[in-house]
């Protein structure tokens, strides 16, 4: 018996089975691999901020394939943050690749979280979780001998992090982020992750020794408003999905 309450529902049928793959693809794979690589040409901080400027472009795929509406306080705040993105590039377009590759990392996460809205509520969540980070994971490992030279050094403190990784930052992190957005508005659960920028660019200044520079500072404080606006209130119209 006790065995048997821990049993979740596995995905069935090609279909879904079909969406758990779409959504690991953008979910772990899209948005890890991405911003892991951004990090080798810009800093922590600038990661950050662009990775989490996914609450925003949240509202424009929610527009587009959710059929949500948004007041023009919230549209307001999409133009905000997009004006904050570029401040903290330094409002030059010689953009380094981990530029590119950290927006297309927020771009893949805010794929995902619609995703996840629309077709979340046919899995159970910690089915969702496992399998969505079990085809990631086979994704990034296929991808990781053409893009870098994988090399395995076990100490303690690399132990310590994969097993942070894996169960903090991963198996926690998803599970209770799927729960949010299968219980609640798309957008509106994004805007927690204003806080992420916060902490991002506050931990590379004490433990990295990262600079803080003006364009950051102001690009991230834009960032932050534009995204409390976009989720300041509900969204008008929010069409029924399949």
């Amino acid at each position: 018996m006790a065995i048997a309450t821990w049993r979740r529902p596995r995905p069935h049928g090609i279909r879904q089975w079909r969406k758990v793959a779409l959504i690991g693809f953008f979910q772990t794979a899209g948005v890890m691999g991405t911003i892991f690589i951004s990090l080798r040409t810009i800093t922590a901080s600038e990661a950050s901020i662009l990775l989490f400027t996914n609450p925003i472009i949240v509202v424009l795929f929610a527009t587009l394939f959710l059929g949500t509406r948004y007041r023009w306080i919230q549209w307001f705040g999409v133009v905000l943050g997009f004006s904050g993105i570029l401040m903290t590039l330094g409002l030059h377009v010689n953009l380094r690749l981990g530029t590119v590759l950290g927006l297309l990392g927020a771009v893949s996460w805010a794929l995902a979280t619609v995703l996840i809205k629309r077709w979340g509520h046919a899995f159970d969540t910690w089915t969702l979780t496992a399998y969505q980070m079990l085809v990631g994971g086979l994704v990034l490992l296929v991808a990781s001998p053409l893009l870098e030279h994988p090399m395995l050094v076990i100490t303690g403190m690399s132990v310590s992090i994969i097993l942070w990784l894996a169960i903090m930052a991963s198996v926690v992190q998803f599970t209770l982020w799927f729960w949010l957005l299968q219980n609640g508005d798309a957008a509106k659960t994004s805007a927690l992750l204003f806080l992420a920028p916060f902490f991002g660019v506050l931990s590379g200044w004490i433990i990295l020794g990262e600079p803080l520079t003006r364009g950051v500072l102001i690009g991230g404080i834009l960032i932050a408003v534009g995204i409390i606006l976009v989720n300041r209130s509900r969204p008008a119209k929010v069409a029924a999905s399949p």
